[in-house]
């Protein structure tokens, strides 16, 4: 579907978390309509139509991606089915019948519980700052292949993670530093360096608003399986200790982490 450029502007403004949704139904509206260009007025008339039945749109929770499913070179987990499966999880939470029974006004969709899933650590679906993020992670290590010193796995690293010492004969990890992007992992030539475990590390209590705060890491790296596991748990965890529909962090925040890591057993 063509955007005049106008249209296409106005979209730009429409708050991320919700742009998608707008996008589709203008989309929408205008096959129905049978026109082949979303225009200005479209837009605002939709964009008018949908703030005001709001509730309506609400699902209780959100899914969002980054691009990694469309061919990019930088994936370090490729689970194709990974945001189906997710809302497959989410739809049996109940969680807008959950946050009706909490939110004292009607629902906006900034109540909904956000996941996101990022395909590797450039993180373009922003989990940073979502209730929970997933990021794709592919550990590397340091096999007994002879390692050529070719510096491959020195120029791949974005975080200067690896090191090759003039004294040693095989490339040195930081893992106080290695995102496990799997970068190294592709680039190595001799198998030197190769893949120790992959899956996605999962991060918890990210939100914006008028206090801000970015989502703390728990420890580990998991498959699908235990992914959806544990996310299961944590909105389980939410939907016991909010009080008003509030964000996933504030509630970490009043609880501590602690408690949290131990009814998922991840301590």
């Amino acid at each position: 579907m063509k955007w005049a450029p106008d249209a296409e502007d106005l979209l730009g403004k429409v708050p991320f978390f919700v742009r998608k949704r707008v996008e589709k139904k203008v989309e929408e509206e205008a096959e129905r309509r049978g026109l082949k260009t979303v225009t200005r007025p479209m837009v605002v008339a939709l964009q008018k139509g949908f703030m005001s039945s709001m509730e309506e749109e609400v699902k209780g929770f959100s899914v969002e991606t980054c691009f990694g499913s469309s061919g990019c070179p930088n994936r370090a987990v490729k689970e194709d089915d990974t945001a189906t499966r997710l809302s497959e999880a989410l739809s049996r939470k109940a969680l807008k019948r959950f946050l009706r029974g909490k939110v004292a006004t009607s629902l906006k969709l900034h109540h909904e519980f956000r996941v996101a899933v990022a395909d590797c650590p450039n993180c373009c679906s922003r989990p940073q700052i979502c209730d929970i993020g997933l990021v794709g992670a592919s550990k590397p290590t340091v096999t007994e292949a002879p390692c050529s010193r070719c510096g491959a796995c020195v120029e791949a690293c974005p975080d200067g993670a690896i090191a090759l010492k003039d004294d040693g004969d095989v490339p040195e990890i930081d893992f106080s530093t290695c995102l496990s992007c799997g970068k190294c992992v592709r680039t190595c030539p001799t198998g030197t360096i190769m893949e120790a475990e992959s899956g996605y590390r999962i991060l918890v209590g990210g939100k914006l608003g008028r206090h801000p705060h970015l989502a703390d890491e728990l420890p580990g790296i998991y498959s699908l399986q235990k992914a959806l596991i544990i996310v299961g748990r944590c909105v389980d965890f939410y939907k016991t200790h909010s009080r008003r529909g509030e964000r996933f962090g504030e509630v970490i925040q009043k609880t501590g982490l602690g408690p949290l890591k131990r009814a998922l057993g991840v301590e």
